[in-house]
């Protein structure tokens, strides 16, 4: 029976070692990721998403008054929309609610609401100066890709920095 030197061994584990940070490498470099520094937030998405588009809309906020609903505040909704997304063809948007602090702790008060549902946006995150909010039923069309949309929010790829 024959002994294995030190040194094979050695060779060996760098082989191993070496071959394992390559993998890390090229699984971290085959992921998509849309990077927002202006709100302090990225998304983690599948490398089917590479070629997304950003669609930057604006969330409106009502009370009710005398005479109905009102307007009372906005803010920034950004929407990540898959690449095969076409007019004939709409796929789910990933969409990203940016509320300051003070608006996100209003809408937890329900001082004011932005949607029919009775129930308001869902926290994906926050930093220090903002609170990032998913909609309220916001996948309830169940166009193409719903679920997709929902396993990459379930999968907790939304990140606040």
């Amino acid at each position: 029976m024959r002994t294995v030197s030190k040194r094979a061994l050695l060779s060996a584990l760098c082989v191993v070692i070496i071959a394992a940070v390559v993998l890390v490498v090229i699984v971290r470099l085959n992921k998509t990721q849309y990077r927002n520094p202006q709100y302090g937030f990225y998304v983690s998405l599948p490398s089917t998403w590479k070629g997304y588009s950003v669609i930057d809309e604006t969330w409106t906020g009502y009370t009710n008054g005398p005479n109905g609903q009102v307007a009372s505040e906005h803010g920034p909704e950004i929407l990540i929309r898959h690449p095969a997304w076409t007019a004939k063809g709409p796929r789910q948007d990933i969409p990203v609610m940016v509320f300051t602090l003070a608006q996100w702790n209003a809408i937890q008060q329900e001082k004011f609401y932005v949607s029919a549902a009775p129930i308001g946006p869902s926290e994906l995150g926050r930093n220090s100066t903002y609170v990032f909010g998913l909609p309220p039923r916001y996948n309830y069309a169940y166009i193409t890709g719903w679920e997709e949309v929902d396993k990459i929010l379930q999968g907790h790829s939304f990140h606040a920095f």
